[in-house]
């Protein structure tokens, strides 16, 4: 195992990570989202292809690269409107099914 998987072994919180690579966050953006950041990132790591074959250095620029998106995009939206689990894509799913617009409307016996 590399030493940079065993520093990243290390890391537990979204606070962890953002420190690590140092950085800057807004503590309030992060309290509220943590596990979402945390999440969002794991997600972005999956997509992305041949990390395995990185050298350490990319690797770590990588990882940098990937967590800033993941805490950047709580800055700009929130957890509902980016849908990272599973019960705020249901919700969304839901609101979806449940839309009525106004032009499909008719009112009964008006011709």
């Amino acid at each position: 195992m590399s030493s940079f998987q065993d520093e990243l072994d290390d890391l537990n919180t979204a606070e962890d990570f953002l420190r690590f690579f140092g950085i800057a966050f807004d503590e309030r953006v992060v309290h509220v989202n943590r596990l979402h950041i945390l999440q969002r990132f794991h997600d972005y790591l999956a997509e992305e292809p041949n990390l395995d074959r990185l050298d350490e250095d990319l690797l770590r620029v990588r990882h940098k690269v990937l967590i800033t998106q993941a805490y950047e995009d709580f800055v700009k939206s929130d957890a509902i409107a980016e849908k990272v689990f599973k019960v705020h894509k249901d919700q969304a799913e839901r609101h979806d099914a449940s839309f009525v617009s106004l032009e499909s409307l008719t009112l009964a016996g008006v011709r």
